[in-house]
Formats: structure tokens, sequence, C-alpha cells
């Protein structure tokens, strides 16, 4: 997702944009990925854990870039770290969208019109598509409940 919005960002480092978000993977390479409702403080410590280790075991320079970029990733200071953040969110919402509804929850109908969206009202691109994602959101809902006469 990242790598075909970055035209839409000019003014942010694409590569280290892609670089965030290859890195976020490493701890759910080893972790699974725990969908953010069900995701504890322990499941982030365990994760945050895993990248570490896993950056662990690189050579230098490569270990003391990723460890930089990990803490930049986690600090949220940057527009980088922030825009690759949104990213992740709204990325989990297009796949709940993208998947049959008889598999959401009560809480996913509600989170899946919320979620990302303080995130994503910092960058106006994001804004305008989360806004259309809560669209489709809304109409699988009521295409469901049609469907349940």
């Amino acid at each position: 997702m990242a790598l075909l919005l970055i035209p839409e960002f000019p003014e942010i480092d694409g590569d280290k944009l892609i670089r965030m978000c290859l890195i976020h993977d490493f701890g759910e390479a080893i972790t699974g990925d725990i969908p953010s409702f069900l995701k504890t403080e322990a499941n982030e410590e365990t994760e945050t854990d895993a990248v570490g280790s896993l950056i662990g075991t690189l050579p230098e320079p490569q270990q003391g870039m990723l460890k930089a970029l990990f803490a930049e990733m986690d600090a949220m200071e940057t527009r980088e770290a922030r825009l690759y953040k949104a990213l992740d969110k709204m990325e989990a919402v297009i796949q709940h969208n993208e998947s049959d509804i008889s598999t959401w929850i009560p809480l996913e109908y509600e989170l899946n019109l919320s979620y990302a969206t303080e995130n994503a009202n910092e960058f106006p691109y994001l804004k305008e598509l989360r806004a259309m994602m809560a669209e489709d959101t809304k109409q699988k809902i009521a295409k469901a409940k049609e469907e349940m006469g």
C-alpha cells in the first residue's frame, strides 16, 4: 500500500517509509499478526522484543540503521513514522472490508467505521481515502442486513 501511495506524498522520504513498513512486519513474522482489538500490552512487548531479537542478529551497519529506524517508528515524531502507522491501520480496515462479514465480531462493525481515522486525518489524501473506506464499510453492513431480511 505504501509503495503505491508514495507519489501522493512528495514531501515524504519514500525509501524510509518502505523500510518502516518492512521492519514493522519483522515482529509479526515471529508472533503472528494479532488483530488490534485483541492485542494486549504483553503482545506489543513480545512483538517489540521479537523485532529487537531479529535486528540483533544482523551485522553492522544494518543493525544500527534498523535499530534507529525502529526507534523513530516508536517515537512517532516524524511524518514518515506517522504515515507508516496510518497506512498500517488503514490496511487492516481494507482487509476487513474485503473479508466475509460473517467473520466479523460485533465490535468490528463500529471499529471498521472509526479505526485509523485519527491517524489518517493528518494527511488530506488519507483522510479522503479513509472516508471512502468508511463508506465501503457502511455499504457492506447494509448489504448484510438486507440479505438477512
